[in-house]
């Protein structure tokens, strides 16, 4: 029409296609997408899952007491009384399996805990400060690594779980210096990998400019840095786990973890030892529960390094 204005192309271009609104894409989220393609770390994650509910609703299901005695049942295989068998006393092995397994799981848990909290103080110091303190640090990293590990932890549980024992009790004794002892010797590798990511944040430009604008140095570290080096130590804690409870296995077959009446699943497998040729099933079934629950968390961890390493397409 005579007088009226032109339309603009480009309104007609933006009438016409108008962008779809997707849901926002966060850094979760794709790291969320990126782990589901890891088809070993997704079903290890199921796996994983499944056998921590099975440890957690397992007494409301199978209500047998874990010190039952049942000399009748002595050292039987799998049963519809006993799903996987019995030991030397007739105690039932699923029930002691249960509780053993909170007992594994729990001291992995708490013994990575312990390791990355020192780790990545350490490592965060280390990578912040300068010369001589990061000089003392990684002296100390490295005489810890030079330590004999296993003759220590027997030492160290050797001369203090009587009096701890006395202290707090004995169960809650043993766990403490076991989780204190593991988690005391597996920060050194996450302190080296902290104070390597700290290295290379502290030169980034987003960290030069709160630097810039007067950020304080534990702002820097805390708001700027930490954050941005938290994925490594997720793996790196993930794998830990599965060290701590074959730690935790190792100490109990030896005879210095968890007394008989405390069934861990180490302490099972040492318990199952002398009965080898007459009952394979008792080691088995506590061996197969910790070689199954560290497989499933290392292949996690190998999920989890592809899913948050931003360098790699998946």
């Amino acid at each position: 029409m005579a007088g009226s204005t032109p339309a603009s192309p480009t309104a007609d271009v933006a009438a016409v296609v108008r962008p779809t609104q997707g849901r926002r894409v966060t850094p979760a989220r794709e790291a969320w997408r990126r782990f589901r393609r890891h088809r070993l770390a997704l079903g290890s994650a199921a796996i994983l899952s499944a056998m921590i509910l099975a440890l957690l609703l397992g007494p409301l299901i199978w209500p047998v007491p874990i010190n039952a005695i049942d000399f009748a049942a002595q050292l039987q295989g799998p049963s519809l009384a006993h799903p996987l068998g019995s030991d030397d006393l007739g105690q039932d092995l699923l029930a002691r399996m249960i509780y053993g397994g909170r007992i594994s799981m729990s001291v992995g848990i708490a013994a990575t805990l312990v390791a990355v909290i020192v780790g990545v103080v350490i490592g965060a110091i280390a990578g912040t400060a300068r010369s001589a303190i990061d000089m003392g640090l990684m002296w100390l990293c490295d005489l810890f690594l030079s330590l004999p590990q296993l003759p220590l932890l027997l030492l160290i549980i050797y001369l203090f779980e009587a009096s701890l024992r006395k202290v707090v009790g004995q169960q809650f004794g043993t766990f403490i210096l076991i989780v204190a002892v593991i988690g005391g010797f597996r920060w050194m590798s996450i302190a080296r990998l902290v104070r390597a990511q700290f290295f290379s944040l502290r030169e980034k430009e987003f960290v030069e400019a709160a630097r810039a604008l007067g950020a304080s140095t534990f702002r820097q570290v805390v708001h700027h840095i930490l954050p941005n080096a938290v994925s490594p130590v997720i793996v790196a804690g993930t794998i830990e786990v599965a060290n701590a409870i074959i730690a935790e296995s190792t100490l109990s077959f030896l005879g210095l973890g968890f007394p008989p009446d405390i069934p861990s699943w180490g302490r099972i497998l040492y318990d199952a030892k002398d009965y080898l040729d007459v009952a394979p099933h008792w080691a088995l079934v506590a061996g197969g529960a910790i070689f199954l629950a560290v497989m499933t968390i290392n292949y996690i961890g190998d999920g989890l390094r592809d899913a948050l390493d931003p360098r790699r397409v998946i």
